[in-house]
């Protein structure tokens, strides 16, 4: 039986051109990037190629990119290193302001700071649709604030924050000029437009297994002038800029470079009509709510319309319904779906922090279930689910 991934928010098939770009570098040009003879050099070669490529990408300068292991490690690297180099230095800043909808390694990061270093950490609340309060963010900034740290897509009901209104208003604040401010793009990387000097971003986290690159890279972008204020998160040989030490993953950092050089609108598109058609199909059957931003475009300064919603996100509340048995229903007609993060444990049953923290209930919470498309799925594909998933949920009701 043919499988159905509507799992994408979780990882993608590797492109078959990705691939292929990456399969000489395990074989005949295998060399360590920190080698200097010729297999070596090529190596390097192939690596600095790929920074200049994802650099360009979000508007940066080619050495503005640290290669990392993924988006977990970029986010601890940010948020870790910058704390450090401050404590380091002898500075008293001691407060990061973040949200209630941030990505575990975020929210444990910070939690991790404020355990250990007594770090304060402000917890910026969440409208119904996923949208951070503007007014409460210039608020909580102060003279002891070093770091913003503000997800750009969710991974989970796929908000798009407007960061360009929100580089704004931290950067003008009067204590502005000395609070960095970062952003988890692992969800909107090439799925919507990052420019790192019209949103006025100090730090970008990317990865490369959300955009049908291979797992285990990803890459955080540093604003020059913070390169010499991050302290080095583990100990090494002084590899990327001194910032991240260890082998360079060559053959994935070439997947990375392929995947992003090989994204286009069309595929964008092509995930955010079946996205809206999917939608709307799902709010016809009785007593679905859809959880996170609508699927209406709004006028933007910067880029023309802006999507309020990532353009493969879905996550719907059905009444009635857990979302675990039908996700298990889906499963056994090999259709993949997800209630939540992929990235907490899978013995881990606590309940989404993200839905809890735009106000819906308990049971609300336990009825929900994500869909995330990629440049892969087809109409024919969605419309049978829909008829598995009405189908199911006359049953189970």
């Amino acid at each position: 039986m043919k499988q159905i991934n509507l799992d994408n928010a979780a990882t993608t098939k590797v492109d078959e051109n990705v691939l292929q770009s990456m399969l000489p570098y395990f074989t005949e040009k295998y060399g360590n990037a920190a080698s200097t003879h010729y297999l070596g050099e090529e190596a390097k070669r192939a690596v600095e190629e790929a920074r200049v490529v994802i650099a360009k990408s979000i508007g940066a300068r080619f050495d503005e990119i640290i290669f990392t292991s993924g988006g977990t490690e970029s986010n601890n690297l940010a948020i870790k290193g910058l704390y450090f180099y401050l404590k380091k230095n002898g500075s008293n800043k001691n407060h990061i302001i973040t949200t209630k909808i941030e990505h575990d390694c975020v929210l444990n990061s910070c939690k991790f700071l404020e355990d250990n270093f007594g770090v304060k950490v402000t917890y910026l609340d969440v409208d119904g649709k996923g949208f951070i309060d503007i007014t409460q963010l210039d608020g909580a900034i102060n003279d002891k604030t070093f770091l913003v740290l503000i997800i750009h897509g969710n991974n989970e009901i796929g908000t798009i924050q407007n960061l360009e209104e929100i580089g704004k208003v931290i950067k003008s604040h009067k204590h502005g000029s000395e609070v960095a401010f970062h952003t988890d793009a692992c969800q909107s990387y090439t799925k919507t437009k990052i420019d790192v000097d019209k949103m006025k971003l100090d730090f970008v986290t990317l990865n490369s297994h959300k955009i049908h690159g291979p797992k285990g890279v990803g890459a955080l972008y540093v604003n020059k002038k913070f390169k010499n204020k991050l302290e080095a998160i583990s100990s090494g040989g002084g590899h990327e800029y001194g910032l991240r030490s260890g082998t360079l993953n060559v053959p994935g950092i070439v997947g990375f470079s392929k995947c992003v050089s090989i994204s286009n609108s069309k595929d964008v598109n092509q995930m955010r009509e079946l996205r809206d058609y999917l939608i709307k199909e799902l709010l016809k059957v009785e007593g679905v709510k859809l959880n996170g931003a609508g699927i209406v475009m709004e006028k933007s300064g910067l880029f023309g319309k802006r999507d309020l919603r990532l353009a493969n996100n879905v996550n719907v509340c059905i009444k009635g319904v857990e979302g675990e048995m039908l996700g298990s229903y889906l499963n056994a007609k090999h259709i993949y779906t997800s209630t939540g993060s992929a990235c907490a444990s899978h013995h881990a049953q606590e309940l989404s922090h993200v839905l809890k923290a735009i106000g819906l209930g308990d049971g609300e919470i336990k009825n929900s279930i994500r869909l995330t498309l990629s440049k892969y799925n087809t109409k024919e594909e969605i419309d049978f689910v829909l008829e598995e998933i009405k189908r199911i949920v006359g049953k189970l009701r």
